[in-house]
């Protein structure tokens, strides 16, 4: 009976309006049916053996209600409500309130109610019966004292029913309310449909049996077939959904039947909490097998099928009485483990699991060894309702898969697919779609390139002397189109348009008046870079992403030699987003192939406009495991660098080792189609990862860049220096050049000239920067090289 304790009892805080509420409605319940109860002493011997069968049966029946599987015992069925509506429309109030009475003090002292809930029953089904009682006595008279019944008698009836429940349902509703407060609605209002199909079909064999009633007694016992029948087929029914919320193989729940379980215990638990009861915390706890992939893909199917039996046997003994333990599907368990003081409590369960997975399972002599993931999501810490607790069990299942743990309980710095992060993601994809400012020119064909091979522009604004491309839209309204017209009939400057163009394109005052603003990040190469993002980013509220490039240099000559290209987007709520979170929230999604593509263009049309200036750089780009699964990438390089005619040496890519061991065969077979093309690889991070010299020596690569967490200590620490100095004596023995990022001090940048490093790239030269900043600083950078400094530094009388 632990379920119906909790009902035999109030919340405190809601004992004075709850009990309050009670006494009223007994005192309604008194004063309504006093009288009739009173009358009815005198009128006890003029009753019908009808009447007495119909009081028995309803006393009877009343002994053992119905409570269908599942569902809490305020939803039982109580035939009597069908036997003392009749009485009511045979023989009046005095008579039904009596005999309902009784009933509800049969079934309460069987189902185990307190006094003051059978009370209450009591006086709510006396306050309904009076209502329908005034309802009748409405319509034309006794109902039943004349021959035929007339269609006033039948409306006096269906009304009298629809009181009945009206009032029976709103005076449970009012005391829910008054005992569980903000609690109240849901369970209201999902129990309507149930009573109103069980309650109203006994109200509504009410008529049926007065009417048996007239013709004999003998007739009234029949009605219990139908109402057996009735019991049967609700029994039947409710055993059918219980075998829908099992699962076949292994017998166990199954989530229908979790989620079922989950809501009824969030409601026992709410009220627990509402009474400081220390039990009233509530486990999910989801189990994720480890290895059984691998069986099943070694010995069978037929042999996972055995070895889910056998770990549900385990996982069953493992678990407390009052836990259930449902499969979900595949390899995936979930316990609800209830009454709990805190999380040790379901650290304490998670642990006996894992000890119960810890053994071996023989299967035909061949020992199976596998062991679980569990995540841990408690209420109300972690969520109120089943969608909640089980999303967040989730992620702290992964979170225990991606530690190596065996148990961890959820932490949002955990959930890599929050609301905010979902919101997040959900901007990238819109300010990526919008596409940046000049997006329409970009995707155009290319007219014409100069000599140095950067592509021109296949058209110029009227403004500025160059013809308009009649094949793209101009910035005015779809109604505008005579505004059109009037622009396309503008005559160029020069009478050669492809002369115009290329004369345009050289000077670069005109080139200037050409083009639009220079964006942030690459649009322009002639002076300082205005910070406002293009209108349609911005207008959707989304920000930009902005491209900014470090200068990598040469350590020897102190030249410039290339700049890595470093994603950068500045949103107008949370301000600059941090680059490994923009990356993290995009790399499992679609919106990653978007985001490499705006990259890729980015990069690409800035190294077309720094030769068009003159300016002779290579720029590295990092790209994502999901890039390299596929050849898209080649396919969308090899035709971004013929479309703005780059050599294929001016662009580098680089990879992690980490992504290089996620499938090292397709990850070879892109990286050699860059290679072939003439694109330049690049390992990232080196030394952070899990590459052998296996992969070193068979990738195509040409460079190697040393993690700068190895680097920003060299200078403090001897290991750290013997680390990176081992790395560039390997990259050297290859044959690959070798680049230290992170070098922030002039300590750091001689120990690395000292070791032979190639290239160096960090704060100590140059910050990350816009395209437009970076041509400024070029402008003004003047080689920096180790043996100078070293000359500087000595003292005069030494030189």
């Amino acid at each position: 009976m632990e379920a119906a304790d909790p009902r035999n009892s109030v919340p405190p805080g809601r004992v004075t309006p709850f009990f309050g509420f009670v006494a009223a409605v007994a005192a309604l319940a008194v004063l309504l049916s006093a009288g009739p109860l009173a009358a009815l002493a005198g009128r006890l011997a003029e009753l019908p053996a009808a009447f007495w069968t119909m009081a028995a049966l309803a006393v009877v029946c009343d002994a053992r209600p119905f409570v269908p599987p599942g569902r809490r015992q305020s939803s039982a069925v109580f035939p009597s409500t069908c036997f003392t509506f009749a009485i009511l429309l045979g023989w009046g109030l005095g008579p039904a309130v009596a005999v309902q009475t009784v009933a509800v003090v049969v079934s309460g002292w069987r189902m185990g109610h307190a006094a003051w809930r059978s009370g209450f029953n009591a006086a709510q089904y006396a306050c309904a019966l009076a209502a329908a009682s005034a309802v009748t006595a409405l319509g034309p008279g006794n109902i039943f004292a004349g021959g035929r019944l007339r269609a006033a008698d039948v409306a006096a009836v269906g009304a009298a029913t629809a009181v009945w429940f009206a009032v029976n349902y709103g005076l449970v509703s009012t005391a829910l309310r008054l005992r569980f407060a903000d609690r109240w609605w849901p369970g209201v209002r999902s129990g309507l449909g149930y009573e109103l199909i069980s309650t109203g079909s006994l109200l509504l064999l009410a008529p049926v049996l007065v009417a048996a009633a007239r013709a004999s007694a003998a007739l009234i016992p029949l009605v219990l077939v139908p109402l057996f029948a009735v019991y049967r087929m609700a029994r039947l029914a409710a055993e059918q959904e219980q075998l829908g919320a099992l699962d076949p193989l292994t017998g166990l729940p199954n989530r229908k039947a979790l989620l079922a379980e989950v809501a009824e215990q969030v409601h026992l638990h709410a009220e627990r909490s509402a009474r400081d009861e220390p039990d009233a915390h509530l486990a999910l706890l989801l189990i994720d097998l480890d290895r059984f992939k691998n069986v099943n893909d070694a010995l069978g199917h037929a042999v996972g099928d055995r070895l889910l039996i056998e770990v549900s046997a385990r996982l069953a003994g493992a678990v407390g009485e009052r836990d259930l333990l449902a499969r979900l599907g595949g390899d995936e368990f979930a316990i609800v483990s209830t009454g709990l003081a805190g999380v040790d409590a379901a650290r304490a369960t998670a642990e006996r699991l894992v000890a119960a997975l810890a053994e071996p399972v023989s299967l035909d002599g061949l020992p199976l060894d596998v062991g679980g993931s569990i995540g841990i999501a408690m209420y109300p810490e972690h969520g109120e309702d089943f969608a909640t607790l089980m999303r967040h069990a989730d992620v702290a299942m992964y979170d225990a898969k991606h530690r190596n743990d065996t148990i961890a309980v959820y932490a949002a710095e955990s959930d890599h697919n929050s609301a905010e992060r979902l919101g997040l993601l959900a901007d990238l994809r819109r300010v990526l779609e919008a596409g940046p400012a000049g997006s329409a020119e970009r995707d155009a064909p290319v007219g014409a390139r100069g000599g140095d091979g950067a592509a021109l522009p296949a058209a110029l604004p009227a403004a500025a002397g160059g013809p308009v491309d009649a094949g793209r839209p101009a910035a005015v309204g779809p109604g505008r189109w005579w505004a059109r017209r009037h622009r396309e009939r503008a005559e160029p400057d020069h009478p050669d348009d492809l002369i115009n163009r290329i004369v345009t394109a050289a000077d670069p005052i005109r080139r200037r008046a050409a083009e639009p603003a220079a964006e942030p990040g690459g649009s322009g190469v002639e002076g300082p870079v205005p910070q406002a993002g293009p209108a349609r980013g911005d207008a959707d509220g989304v920000g930009r992403i902005t491209m900014y490039y470090q200068p990598q240099v040469a350590i020897a000559t102190g030249e410039v030699v290339g700049v890595e290209a470093l994603l950068r987007w500045r949103h107008p709520r949370r301000g600059m987003v941090d680059p490994e979170e923009l990356i993290r929230v995009a790399e499992q999604s679609a919106v990653m192939r978007l985001l490499t593509r705006r990259v890729v263009d980015d990069v690409v049309e800035q190294l077309a406009k720094w030769a068009g200036a003159g300016i002779t750089l290579r720029a590295a780009l990092n790209v994502s495991v999901r890039d390299l699964h596929t050849g898209e990438i080649a396919d969308q390089i090899a035709d971004r660098l013929a479309r703005y005619g780059v050599r294929p040496d001016r662009l580098q890519l680089e990879i992690t080792e980490g992504a290089l061991m996620a499938d090292p065969r397709r990850v070879l077979a892109t990286i050699s189609r860059l290679h072939a093309i003439g694109v330049a690889i690049a390992l990232d991070d080196f030394g952070t990862g899990y590459s052998s010299m296996q992969h070193l020596r068979r990738l195509p690569l040409s460079e190697v860049k040393v993690d700068r967490s190895f680097v920003l200590g060299m200078a403090d620490d001897a290991d750290d220096a013997a680390i990176v100095r081992s790395m560039i004596e390997l990259a050297g023995a290859l044959g690959l050049r070798v680049v230290a990022e992170g070098v922030e001090d002039e300590r750091t940048w001689r120990l690395l000239h000292a070791a032979g490093c190639d290239v160096a790239q960090g704060w100590f030269y140059a910050r990350p920067m816009p395209a437009g900043e970076l041509t400024d600083w070029l402008a003004r950078y003047r080689p920096l090289r180790p043996a100078a400094r070293e000359a500087e530094s000595r003292p005069p009388q030494a030189r």
